[in-house]
């Protein structure tokens, strides 16, 4: 039995917010940084800048190769947040009479808001959370501008059929992207095989630097640029490169491409040891898809009876993070709208989300401290 009064250290089991470094992560950001590398602007042509460019070339393979993409069509950004909005506003802009956006009703905010800037189409999901491909479709119009379908829900973990509505959009010539913040690094992505238009990446979602992220555009496939002012990133994102944080990226990327399979199924073996817990346990229940269904590393837990602000203040007293309420809204704990939209309680709910850093002890930690949470706040109402 674990004794988490004894735990000297806390237990991080919100990895869908953010992941820790990745060991190659940490690696190349103190060589970059402590100063055994070369520091240039990447788009001057001195000895210097030419260096630098190559590092960040070669990052932009490492990364390719994660995401099953040429390197071309790989457009560093500052995260997923960025990628979302330059993917919108771009398909949007490449033309006037083209404004209409269509999207699930569990996407993230980042999509959600940037679709409100004009007209768009919401489209419902089953109780799982998963939107029905057909009735995504038949909300396209001859106005459509973009479609927008996430890889797997950042709250509740439920895959989303990806490869059938690209292939849909690609027949009616409309535009697609694929939130993959959660996906990428997590399941095997072939994106050049998908075939999606744009596909938002984030960095420190998988174990790479915050502050860094990825726009894969299209072979052939042209938008105008969110951000401009240069011609950086063959003009597709004006600025100077984050060079330490590419270069942390690409480290990370190629760490996973060689660790991903054993990081999944370790993902998948701690995620299934929740499963049991709150099938085994009273007044929790799995909100989602089942694990055929859903990404790896994702839990959400629905909780009877109980309010979930006491419970998280309880599991962080006793060294537990996990999160709960609206994935960016978590100052003010605002009801879910993935879970209002999924048609469950929106209140009541855990995300418990795990990555390469935990192991069966800490989830153990987590069950052990939530049964006695659970267990006195009960008592209270009673």
């Amino acid at each position: 039995m674990v004794d988490v009064d004894a735990e000297p250290t806390r237990t991080y089991l919100d990895a869908a917010s953010t992941t820790p470094l990745l060991g190659a992560a940490r690696a190349a950001l103190l060589e970059w940084y402590g100063g055994t590398a070369v520091v240039g602007d990447p788009g001057r042509l001195h000895h210097d800048g030419m260096r630098t460019r190559v590092a960040v070339e070669d990052a932009r393979s490492l990364v390719a190769s994660l995401l099953g993409c040429t390197p071309r069509e790989v457009v560093f950004t500052s995260g997923a947040t960025e990628s979302i909005a330059a993917a919108t506003w771009g398909a949007r802009a490449r033309d006037a009479d083209r404004q209409h956006v269509v999207l699930a009703a569990v996407e993230h905010s980042a999509v959600r808001e940037w679709a409100d800037r004009g007209p768009s189409t919401v489209v419902g999901v089953d109780r799982t959370g998963r939107v029905d491909p057909d009735e995504l479709l038949a909300a396209v119009r001859p106005d459509t501008a973009l479609v927008h379908l996430q890889w797997g829900n950042h709250e509740v973990g439920t895959l989303q059929p990806v490869a059938p509505v690209v292939a849909a959009c690609r027949e009616r010539g409309v535009l697609v992207h694929v939130d993959a913040a959660q996906a990428a690094g997590r399941v095997p992505l072939r994106l050049s095989d998908l075939g999606a238009d744009l596909v938002s990446v984030s960095g420190h979602k998988f174990g790479a630097p915050t502050g860094t992220g990825v726009l894969v555009v299209r072979r052939g496939l042209r938008i105008p640029p969110l951000l401009v002012g240069g011609d950086q990133e063959r003009a597709r994102r004006a600025g100077l490169e984050h060079t330490a944080g590419i270069v942390g990226l690409g480290a990370a990327a190629a760490e996973l491409d060689r660790t991903l399979a054993s990081v999944g199924a370790r993902c998948r073996m701690l995620t299934d040891r929740l499963r049991s817990w709150a099938a085994a346990t009273d007044g929790v229940e799995v909100l989602g898809a089942d694990p055929a269904g859903s990404l790896p590393h994702i839990v959400c837990l629905g909780l009877q009876g109980v309010e979930p602000q006491p419970v998280l203040l309880g599991l962080d007293a006793l060294g537990i993070s996990v999160h709960s309420g609206s994935s960016c809204s978590s100052e003010s704990l605002e009801p879910s709208p993935v879970l209002e939209a999924m048609g469950v309680d929106a209140d009541r709910s855990l995300r418990v989300s795990v990555s390469w850093a935990n192991d069966e002890a800490d989830v153990d930690r987590f069950t052990v401290a939530a049964e006695r949470v659970l267990a006195e706040l009960r008592a209270l109402r009673t």
